[in-house]
């Protein structure tokens, strides 16, 4: 039997610390795999262990096949829980682990038969008789498993499992964590602040900033159209080029967005998404670009929908079946405050302005949030003290990176043309909620 679990509006704050759970609703469907995505601090163990019983929700309801669910006590809503840790008990040996909660359960049974068949499927039949401190991490992690799997739940939920082992062991139990929960067909909620884990494990993804749901969607999706800038910088390797912009849309001209010494010219005629951006006209804006969007050629060789600029090379990191050259294209990078924090910053004072209408004033006086807003993202400034955001800046040099094949032989200080594929064009808005593609639009996968 698998489950429905729905959250609804639910928040959690504590006691003299801020809120960690904001307004969250979510619904998993029964045997879905979730993965619960977001840097360290940003509440997925929370909602996790609020799912599980273990954290009181303050605010808002929790459905268990749609029934009310706040106050069922850990033990009536038949979840097994797959921690950190590994959890186990050091003087039990890993058949005992493996069977406790059976024993627990069911008391003088026969539960030989279940552990047998559990430690079959994932590969430790060998290692039944030995103790937690004779188990190498993995060992121990598929122990942890064992345990939850043999009790046949409704429903699991991992909360970060793999983030102790090396990175060889992660991807091996990656594969087996994906085929065991693909065959036994039981509702996962997965924790995690590892992009390559949520991409590889899960059917949706749900990306929590703050925790504040940014985005839900499948992989693909949530790769392909994400819902703001933290959304498309948190997921993706390496991370979005992020590029400050300005839209200009003469009337008797081609629109273009600069990108300051260059400008990227949008062909004729424009696109929807394109003709969308004319009410951008001389508003700054943050422009995306992942590195698989820009390619090494000569202009020339422009194929429809691509656009010309020039880089100076100024590093090449060498992966072995790609490499990733930074470019110097005389952009200046989107300065993005906390970007990669948790939770963003309280937002500061607006500053008095003379300009605008007197409803606009009022409305950044109050700090109005636009309606449909998933929550805070950043906004984009520039930045008070030009030399320390030079510093925090100078982490990688350049302010393009592109991803191309290792059999170029380039080196710092070459001159070299590059295509942009304005399909895979993303720009966001001052606040970070993207505008182009336009939101309502569904990614074309095959491009």
């Amino acid at each position: 039997m698998t489950r429905a679990i729905s959250l609804q509006d639910v928040s959690k704050t504590y006691p003299r610390g801020p809120r960690v759970v904001d307004r969250l609703t979510l619904d998993i469907t029964p045997g879905e795999f979730l993965v619960l995505l977001g840097p360290s601090g940003c509440g997925k163990s929370t909602v996790l262990r609020m799912i599980a019983g273990l954290e009181e929700i303050d605010e808002g309801r929790l459905l268990l096949d749609g029934q009310y669910a706040n106050d069922l006590p850990p033990s009536g809503r038949d979840m097994a829980m797959v921690f950190q840790n590994f959890a186990l008990y050091p003087n039990m040996t890993t058949r005992d682990n493996i069977g406790f909660p059976l024993r627990i359960g069911s008391p003088g049974v026969d539960h030989r038969p279940r552990v047998d068949a559990t430690a079959r499927m994932l590969g430790i039949e060998d290692l039944l008789d030995r103790l937690p401190g004779q188990l190498s991490g993995g060992e121990r992690q598929r122990v942890a498993m064992g345990r939850a799997i043999s009790r046949h739940p409704s429903a699991f939920l991992m909360d970060e499992p793999l983030s102790n082992l090396d990175a060889k062991l992660r991807t091996h139990l990656r594969a087996e964590i994906s085929r065991l929960t693909q065959e036994l067909g039981v509702t996962t909620i997965y924790v995690t602040h590892d992009q390559a884990e949520a991409m590889s494990l899960g059917d949706r993804v749900a990306v929590l900033r703050g925790g504040v749901l940014q985005q839900v969607d499948s992989p693909r999706v949530v790769y392909a159209l994400p819902s703001n800038v933290f959304v498309a910088a948190f997921i993706g390797t390496p991370r979005i080029n992020l590029l400050r912009g300005l839209v200009r849309a003469p009337l008797d001209g081609a629109m273009t967005i600069s990108l300051g010494k260059q400008f990227l010219r949008l062909p004729e005629p424009l696109s929807l998404d394109h003709q969308l951006l004319r009410v951008q006209q001389g508003r700054e804006v943050i422009v995306g670009l992942r590195s698989e969007a820009v390619r090494i050629a000569h202009h020339s060789a422009a194929r429809p929908g691509e656009v010309p600029i020039t880089g100076l090379v100024e590093h090449v990191e060498f992966q072995g079946h790609e490499i990733l050259v930074h470019f110097d294209t005389g952009s200046s990078p989107a300065v993005v405050p906390e970007l990669e924090a948790p939770r963003p910053r309280p937002g500061r004072p607006a500053r008095r302005r003379r300009d605008g209408s007197v409803l606009t004033r009022l409305r950044e006086r109050s700090g109005a949030v636009p309606a449909g807003r998933a929550g805070p993202v950043l906004t984009l400034d520039h930045p008070e003290d030009p030399q320390g955001a030079a510093t925090a800046d100078a982490r990688l040099p350049g302010d393009l990176i592109v991803r191309t094949t290792p059999d170029l032989a380039l080196r710092h200080g070459m001159q070299v043309p590059l295509l942009v594929d304005l399909a895979h064009l993303f720009v966001f808005d001052r606040h970070g909620d993207r505008i182009c593609p336009h939101p309502a639009r569904q990614p074309d996968l095959g491009e």
